[in-house]
């Protein structure tokens, strides 16, 4: 299957590149595939996120936090 070039350009994808094929109804979708990612450890994850050293959060404050993130995205 040819991928006309503006496509592939703003899609940045390259010869050979696989694509992720799913049906909508009876559209075929072709998706740029997800890039693959570095699997690591949970203990190598671990360490290489810094300790919190803050004082302590309650639930409450989280939730009230993530509704402030929430109205961000919109």
């Amino acid at each position: 299957m040819v991928i006309p070039k503006e496509i592939r350009d703003a899609l940045h994808l390259k010869p050979g590149e696989a694509l992720a094929v799913t049906r909508e109804g009876r559209r075929i979708v072709l998706e740029a595939a997800a890039p693959d990612v570095e699997q690591i450890s949970y203990q190598e994850f671990k360490r290489s996120v810094p300790a919190y050293k803050g004082r302590p959060v309650s639930i409450e404050e989280m939730r009230d936090l993530s509704a402030i993130f929430a109205s961000w995205k919109k």
